[in-house]
């Protein structure tokens, strides 16, 4: 089979542009994740650690296309009668997992915030890199198993799906570093991406709850779709800018009200 027919390279075009969409909470979160190695070891860990998740990739894309029923079976069953059932398997076990870890991730991000808000003058520690390239690639492997079921949905070639797993990689990289650094320059959306990764905790939670057909009092879980997770994201984001945009004014009006009263003071004088 011809590697690099019409077909083939229409499937790898949209097989990029799945990747590039699915994986921009995974890329906010190594952005966020990145900046708690040391400063002068950041951009390293972004890149190693994404190079190094990105063949773990596709190891695992590999994994899937021998495994996938595997993957799929059910490993075991709760039912507590009138308040939870459900059924479990691997995947579904890894996706809530992820969005556990997620939540608490961004939830403690969250509190630390609010701590130094409160004036107690202690900044934590760098973690090693070590220990950060070791949760980037974790998490990267859950948010793999969405984009690689996807993409094996639109095509069984694997060298088809490893490419573009690698371009959309090597786009990962030289990505990280722009919004590492838009992060770092605005601080104060650093705090609206904490509250996006809370959303895609959230989501994760859902889409496993719904891959598990979880019951809770006699009401399935509810996938989040994708639409209406960037339609949030949207929101959120708008509402940061609009708030932004309305605190400065009142900080200029501010500013011209001080001024305004201290010229009067002075020609009083």
């Amino acid at each position: 089979m011809e590697l690099f027919t019409i077909e083939n390279l229409f499937t790898l075009g949209m097989l990029i542009v799945l990747q590039a969409v699915l994986g921009f909470d995974n890329l906010l979160y190594i952005s966020l994740e990145s900046k708690r190695a040391p400063l002068e070891q950041q951009k390293k860990v972004r890149w190693f650690g994404i190079g190094l998740a990105v063949i773990l990739r596709i190891v695992l894309l590999f994994l899937l296309v021998k495994l996938l029923d595997y993957v799929k079976d059910t490993l075991f069953t709760i039912n507590w009668e009138g308040v939870v059932t459900g059924t479990f398997n691997l995947e579904s076990i890894i996706v809530l997992f992820g969005g556990v870890f997620i939540m608490y991730t961004a939830v403690k991000e969250i509190w630390h915030m609010m701590a130094l808000e409160v004036g107690d003058g202690k900044e934590r520690k760098p973690q090693s890199a070590g220990k950060v390239i070791f949760l980037i690639v974790l998490m990267n492997l859950v948010f793999s198993f969405d984009s690689i079921l996807s993409a094996m949905a639109l095509t069984d070639n694997f060298w088809i799906m490893a490419i573009a797993i690698i371009l959309s990689g090597i786009a990962m990289i030289w990505l990280a570093d722009t919004v590492s650094a838009f992060l770092q320059k605005n601080r104060m959306f650093e705090v609206l991406g904490l509250f996006i990764l809370l959303v895609v905790g959230i989501m994760l939670l859902a889409d496993g709850g719904h891959k598990s057909e979880l019951h809770f009092f006699g009401y399935p879980i509810e996938p989040m779709n994708k639409a209406t997770f960037y339609f949030v994201i949207a929101v959120m984001v708008l509402s940061d800018i609009v708030q932004s945009k309305y605190q400065k004014n009142l900080m200029k009006k501010k500013e011209a009200a001080a001024k305004a009263e201290q010229e009067a003071q002075e020609d009083i004088l």
